[in-house]
């Protein structure tokens, strides 16, 4: 469950624990893990629309 809840910490769906402390390399760490996410969802969405999408507008 662990797992689950650290996506939802990087995508702000479930607010962190106020009690930790943050610390300045670990934002850099949930930022880049950020992008991440965001740019695999974008391929899998762009992988999506190419494979099944776009054959059948054509």
């Amino acid at each position: 469950m662990g797992f689950l809840k650290q996506i939802a910490e990087y995508l702000y769906i479930k607010k962190r624990n106020p009690d930790e402390k943050p610390t300045q390399w670990m934002k850099y760490m949930h930022g880049i893990n950020r992008i991440s996410i965001f740019m695999f969802i974008f391929c899998l969405l762009f992988m999506v629309f190419k494979l099944f999408i776009l054959p059948r507008i054509k």
